[in-house]
């Protein structure tokens, strides 16, 4: 499998074809509007902003695997517009861990291990990926997107 043959719904419910996003240079991240790193959703907008155009796409997908998203897909969406006001896409809620993964998480996690171990631990766990669909690179929920930017410059 590639991330090219796996789909995932966006927030309304419709299906979307990883294949749409071939020949981007992608930042998969999960997140959590409730979550204390969800600030990073302002600079994952920033680095969107500046680098769109270069064919740059932030993918993110909401998850409670960490119990930090009680929200319905609809309350996340208007959240994430009004309070952080993101304009990159958003993807329903999906598992990131256990039994129900989602098999997008399920690729990443085979891609490139965690600093401990392959699965994700935590929120904002953020996976970089080429304009061929490698996953390139991996980090921490801790690492701010501001500096990821330059090996996001390197890939564009």
């Amino acid at each position: 499998m590639i991330l090219y043959d796996i789909d995932a719904r966006n927030t309304r419910g419709e299906n979307v074809s990883m294949k749409q996003y071939e020949g981007k240079v992608l930042l998969v991240v999960n997140i959590a509007t409730e979550c204390g790193f969800s600030y990073q959703l302002e600079g994952f907008q920033s680095l969107f902003t500046r680098y769109q155009d270069k064919g740059f796409l932030v993918l993110a997908f909401p998850s409670n695997s960490f119990k930090k998203e009680p929200d319905d897909n609809a309350e996340i969406q208007n959240k994430c517009n009004t309070l952080f006001k993101i304009t990159f896409p958003l993807f329903e809620k999906v598992s990131v861990k256990g039994d129900d993964i989602h098999p997008l998480f399920q690729w990443l996690i085979t891609q490139k291990r965690g600093f401990i171990t392959k699965g994700i631990k935590y929120n904002y766990t953020k996976f970089l990926i080429d304009r061929e669909g490698h996953v390139l690179k991996r980090y921490a929920p801790f690492t701010k997107p501001e500096t990821i930017r330059a090996d996001l410059e390197a890939l564009l």
